[in-house]
């Protein structure tokens, strides 16, 4: 599968060249541009997907009302007395 690529010239802090150049001594990466570029991709996906739930909240709270900060708590509440510890001790309210 051929792919057009384009040349970018960028500026990092050291502390990422040098994750960069972990991953590919490790294997986890093809080279320092794989990594930069699965990098970005996970960036802009991950953007996506917030620029969806933001859209998902405005139509729910076009339809139903904005959410308050006591619902957001009252959830908050409701999904730490449900949940299961999976290591750990569960915390209290």
């Amino acid at each position: 599968m051929a792919s057009n690529k384009h040349r970018l010239t960028i500026t990092v802090d050291p502390h990422l060249v040098d994750a960069s150049h972990d991953a590919v001594a490790a294997g986890k990466a093809d080279s320092v541009s794989a990594w930069i570029s699965d990098a970005i991709e996970e960036k802009l996906l991950r953007d996506q997907r917030l620029e969806h739930l933001a859209a998902a909240i405005a139509d729910f709270e076009a339809e139903h009302g904005e959410i308050t900060a006591q619902e957001i708590e009252a959830q908050r509440r409701s999904d730490r007395e449900r949940a299961t510890v999976v290591r750990g001790t569960a915390k209290t309210a």
